[in-house]
């Protein structure tokens, strides 16, 4: 099976919004990793570099958010989620602007980039801020989802994605669907439920195939959205498994 980063996917998804004249796309100088480059080419008027200067980024966001824009603003997670986390909670979240913040590179798996990229907070302290979406696609697919998702919501947001291939599993899911907000049920099960969020989706799966094996029924909720968290789903699977 293919693999392919929730990263690259974000970029494709980006692209093919693009067309909606109301997007907006900053970077600080990150364009080849976070995968925007792809809406640069081809909508060059509104995709902006705006060099090592991620709190200025997220200020000039707000701007033009608050001018009627959906903006999308780009840096590694530690970046945006770390450097930047004032400027997103005072700027963005309190003022409740049209803000959607990409962290890529999250997590440990960034590879060569180092323990100072692998950041690790990320979610915790999006989750924090009132009134921020938290987002957290577990495949390509999914990524452009709530790539679409998030452009569509009126409000600040915040997703991350990872550097690495990672393989595609809600595609092939007969009935998957997406909806910001609402857990996606991937496999249903009577035994026991994982609830699992980002690339550790697949390793949930992969835990079901095991447990299967053994006469073990497991539910598989794939929680993309980290807030607001879907506790219907959560009470539903502790009341049937």
């Amino acid at each position: 099976m293919a693999k392919k980063s929730t990263r690259a996917a974000y970029g494709e998804a980006l692209a093919e919004i693009g067309c909606n004249e109301n997007i907006i796309v900053l970077d600080a100088d990150l364009r080849c990793c976070t995968k925007t480059e792809k809406f640069a080419a081809l909508y060059p008027d509104r995709a902006f570099n705006v060099g090592i200067a991620e709190a200025n980024m997220i200020g000039m966001a707000a701007g033009l958010a608050a001018c009627g824009k959906i903006v999308f603003a780009n840096s590694f997670a530690m970046f945006t989620a770390g450097r930047a986390f004032e400027q997103i909670r005072n700027s963005l979240a309190y003022p409740g602007l049209n803000v959607k913040v990409i962290g890529t590179h999250a997590g440990v798996t960034v590879g060569k980039d180092g323990a100072t990229h692998q950041c690790l907070e990320d979610l915790a302290a999006m989750r924090a801020i009132p009134g921020m979406v938290v987002l957290s696609p577990c495949d390509a697919n999914e990524a452009k989802l709530a790539t679409a998702a998030m452009a569509e919501y009126v409000g600040p947001c915040f997703m991350r994605l990872g550097r690495l291939d990672v393989s595609s599993c809600t595609d092939s899911i007969p009935g998957y669907s997406f909806t910001l907000g609402k857990a996606s049920l991937l496999k249903e099960g009577n035994d026991i439920t994982i609830i699992a969020t980002g690339l550790m989706v697949q390793e949930a799966l992969a835990a079901e195939a095991i447990l299967s094996a053994e006469g073990i029924s497991v539910r598989i909720l794939d929680m993309h959205t980290i807030k607001p968290l879907d506790k219907e789903a959560v009470l539903k699977a502790a009341r049937e498994t």
